[in-house]
């Protein structure tokens, strides 16, 4: 297969990449591309250094069998309906389609049933978003969720490879804030995105519309709190539910376990665990009554929250 990979020198390009090689998809030509400013760079796959080529018309006219786009809304908005045009295939990391009416929003343990035989654009969701749906869709088959009550705990990573290296001139005594709105090292920040006229923050809503595009259920109801946290990797959240049926803690155990990919465990899990990995772990797990519950949820945003899941809608389509 010939794939393509846009925003490739960033931090989830990157992981794209690893994720390729470690699901040994049959790769026989990949393309990588980004900026003129990464022109000329190297990355290595399966021990072979590949060139970064500068983005242009000209190449996303070209025929793929996939293009896997990270380099934000702008970027996809350009580019990825000039390749979808000349009938190549895009899964798009970026917020710019997610909510568009005729195009997928895709997790594949989920609803990957949605794309195949599917040519065009494809949307890869927000990655707290990934996550949560991912330990709570089995619940929402079983039991109908009414409402899910989430505080987020969103790893700087979440904000690309510049606001690592923000954070990290921060630890070093170097106040700069070019990145985020206030100071991030030793520091909490209780938004994440613009907000809004209402006072809502665009992560929120994100959370808010996808959660119900993707579980195919209008009627959730959705109240995030989105903060970033003083971490590079790994996304936790505080997620409480309330579901229409009743059930117990050992038929919630049970739904959890069953969701593919997610791993549930009495351990402390924190994001230092759950680096590099491509799985959701769930622990925390209490009952307040019969239709509320409250879990502790976390995963690698880089990887779950984007990459994996972007490789994953892959897999689905070529394995049809």
């Amino acid at each position: 297969m010939k794939i393509g990979i846009v925003g490739a020198t960033g931090e989830v390009g990157r992981a794209m990449i690893k994720v390729l090689e470690k699901f040994n998809i049959p790769v026989k030509e990949l393309r990588l591309f980004a900026s003129k400013n990464s022109k000329g760079k190297y990355l290595k796959f399966k021990g072979q250094e590949i060139m970064v080529e500068e983005l242009t018309e000209d190449t996303m006219k070209e025929k793929y069998d996939f293009l896997l786009f990270s380099a934000g809304k702008n970027i996809s908005k350009h580019f990825a309906p000039i390749a979808a045009k000349y009938g190549n295939t895009i899964i798009d990391n970026s917020s710019a389609f997610r909510m568009e009416k005729d195009i997928p929003l895709i997790v594949p343990e989920i609803n990957g049933y949605l794309v195949k035989s599917y040519k065009g654009i494809i949307a890869n969701p927000n990655c707290s978003t990934i996550q949560m749906v991912l330990s709570l869709h089995k619940i929402h088959e079983k039991l109908k969720i009414k409402e899910i009550y989430v505080s987020t705990y969103q790893a700087v990573s979440g904000a690309g490879h510049k606001a690592i290296e923000e954070f990290s001139e921060q630890l070093n005594g170097n106040k700069i804030n070019a990145i985020f709105p206030k100071q991030i090292a030793y520091n909490i920040i209780p938004v994440i995105g613009n907000i809004l006229s209402n006072n809502f923050s665009e992560e929120e809503y994100k959370m808010i519309n996808e959660t119900k595009k993707i579980l195919n259920d209008y009627s959730i109801k959705v109240y995030p709190t989105t903060v970033r946290v003083p971490v590079i990797y790994g996304h936790s959240e505080a997620i409480v539910v309330r579901t229409k049926k009743s059930s117990s803690l050992n038929e919630l155990k049970e739904l959890i376990s069953k969701s593919k990919n997610v791993i549930y465990t009495e351990e402390i899990i924190t994001p230092l665990d759950v680096e590099d990995k491509d799985e959701v772990f769930v622990t925390r797990l209490r009952q307040f009554d019969t239709n509320t519950f409250s879990i502790w949820n976390v995963a690698d945003n880089i990887r779950v929250g984007a990459a994996t899941n972007a490789v994953r809608i892959l897999e689905v389509m070529i394995n049809e």
